[in-house]
């Protein structure tokens, strides 16, 4: 990994402060809208990675667990920021850390996904730090919120992080880290890209009808 990146390199940020930056980061790119820029899906893949080399002087278990809870946490407080916050947040202007743009994008994707959109966005960088907020400002119920929480979580910091420790100990992976996060972050667009196709063709299939 290169050393230029410096905090949002992910190996140099676990390097620097271990675990507890882990967890730091996955709550804030979770629950605070400034947090939408870390590397999430990479930082937890990294961590897998070190954990499988030994880097990481944690058990994979306890790991898959703090950081499944800080992502619940950190969701947990994003939807009720929006709960509290609202409609106002759609009229605050742009920032360095705060754009429309992005808050929208989450809204779209939200109005397409329904409920399990909260576990869909954990996976689609940018999307996942402001889909929890729109679903507290839609006033999501918050048990079903919470039961999506859970679920996307567990899925997603378990997932990506156990998926890191087992693929890291194959050579090929351990040579070519950076090109395997950069396969990551692509990969994790695929679930957007698989809704976008899905529903062009519902589009063209009723236009086309009689």
């Amino acid at each position: 990994m290169t050393a230029n990146l410096g905090f949002l390199d992910p190996a140099q940020l676990i390097s620097t402060f271990g675990l507890i930056g882990i967890l730091v980061a996955v709550f804030a790119e979770s629950g605070i809208l400034a947090g939408f820029f870390l590397p999430g899906d990479s930082l937890l893949f990294t961590a897998g990675l070190l954990v499988a080399g030994g880097a990481l002087h944690a058990p994979l278990w306890l790991v898959c667990l703090l950081i499944s809870i800080a992502a619940i946490a950190g969701d947990q407080v994003g939807y009720l920021f929006g709960r509290k916050v609202g409609p106002a947040l759609f009229r605050r202007p742009d920032s360095r850390l705060f754009k429309q743009e992005n808050l929208r994008r989450a809204e779209t994707f939200f109005a397409n996904h329904g409920g399990r959109s909260v576990v869909l966005a954990r996976f689609v960088p940018i999307v996942r730090t402001f889909t929890p907020v729109v679903a507290g400002a839609g006033r999501m119920s918050y048990r079903t919120f919470v039961t999506y929480n859970v679920i996307g979580g567990i899925a997603w910091g378990t997932g990506v992080t156990v998926a890191g420790y087992f693929l890291g100990q194959i050579g090929f992976v351990r040579s070519n880290v950076e090109l395997i996060l950069i396969a990551i972050v692509a990969v994790s667009f695929i679930p957007v890209v698989i809704e976008f196709v899905r529903r062009r063709r519902a589009t063209m299939a009723a236009t086309s009808r009689p």
